[in-house]
């Protein structure tokens, strides 16, 4: 069976990299940018494919079975609409929308047009959070205690969108996958130094009714650049470094010994997973879900999760920390 034959739409600093990998796969059929330098970067990553300045022309090829959006945040929701109602499978780079409102239309009308709906989370694909997650089911960290994500580095610093929206959607997907649960409550602080009204750090806290806590530090403010995730068990510790890829498992934990608590130290050992790359399975797993008609991992539904979890934070954020409590699935 041949692979079905996708679009991306956008070709910037990420999109590029949507092009290259569906280029490789054989599946890329056409790129649309509206600037003469994206569509440049185009046809030179993918010779011989179809350049498009609008959407247009790619909705109306009947022979295109997925459209990928990776154009500014703000855009998703419309662009993905469009796509949808043009009977084209989607995937969407992350945040589904801006307002969760609007995510949810763009999920009811993936439902309501049969189409396939999925979202760019891409560490959920990472072969290092696949494997963290088997230790996890495995029993191998004991009872998850605590989570916390450092993602950090010195720019892209944006004007449409904050800290919060750009960088803390792949760390909330991956927490909220990890727990296996959504919080109940969040709260959000944060500054914005560069920009007014745009934070550029924030640490957002989530509580979980499991009781499992969790925080996530993000950052393009600073000097060098960190994506750390750590999970606390009651039996083991783990770390996974992206950007050392080194996933470790710590034979560490603190017992209660006569009620005082004594920490147990012991040594790590890396765990070893497959190099594959990341976006690459992304990709795969988009064209697989065409294929199939099965939803894949981070589908609409997975979106609005994270995306529920943004909107609190976001909430929490402008009135200085307020708790905000999330509302029961």
């Amino acid at each position: 069976m041949s692979s079905p034959k996708i679009a991306v739409i956008g070709c910037g600093d990420w999109g590029k990299n949507l092009v290259r990998n569906f280029h490789a796969l054989g599946s890329l059929a056409a790129v649309a940018d509206p600037s003469p330098q994206g569509r440049a970067t185009a046809a030179q990553i993918a010779p011989g494919v179809p350049v498009y300045e609008h959407l247009d022309a790619v909705l109306a090829n009947t022979s295109i079975a997925g459209v990928v959006i990776a154009t500014p945040a703000e855009s998703h929701a419309e662009f993905c609409e469009r796509a949808i109602r043009a009977d084209k499978d989607v995937l969407c780079e992350k945040p589904l929308a801006l307002r969760y409102e609007d995510a949810r239309r763009v999920c009811d009308l993936a439902v309501e047009r049969d189409r396939i709906l999925m979202v760019g989370h891409i560490l959920e694909y990472h072969p290092a959070i696949k494997k963290l997650r088997e230790l996890i089911v495995e029993g191998q960290l004991g009872k998850i205690r605590y989570v916390y994500s450092n993602r950090t580095n010195l720019g892209k610093v944006r004007r449409e969108e904050n800290i919060l929206w750009s960088f803390a959607p792949h760390d909330i997907a991956v927490i909220l996958r990890l727990v296996g649960a959504p919080p109940f409550q969040v709260i959000a602080t944060g500054g914005s130094y560069v920009q007014p009204n745009i934070a550029d750090v924030t640490v957002t806290q989530l509580l979980f009714d499991n009781g499992v806590a969790a925080h996530i530090f993000v950052s393009w403010l600073n000097p060098f650049k960190e994506q750390k995730l750590v999970v606390v068990g009651s039996r083991r510790m783990a770390t996974f470094d992206d950007i050392a890829r080194q996933l470790t498992l710590h034979e560490q934990h603190v017992d209660l010994k006569d009620g005082e608590p004594v920490p147990v130290k012991g040594d790590g050992t890396l765990i070893p997973y497959d190099s594959a790359e990341p976006l690459r399975l992304e990709c795969e797993a988009f064209l697989s879900a065409i294929s199939t008609r099965r939803q894949p991992l981070t589908d609409g539904a997975s979106a609005l999760r994270v995306l529920r979890v943004l909107q609190a934070a976001q909430r929490s954020l402008v009135t200085h920390g307020h708790p905000v409590v999330m509302p029961l699935e």
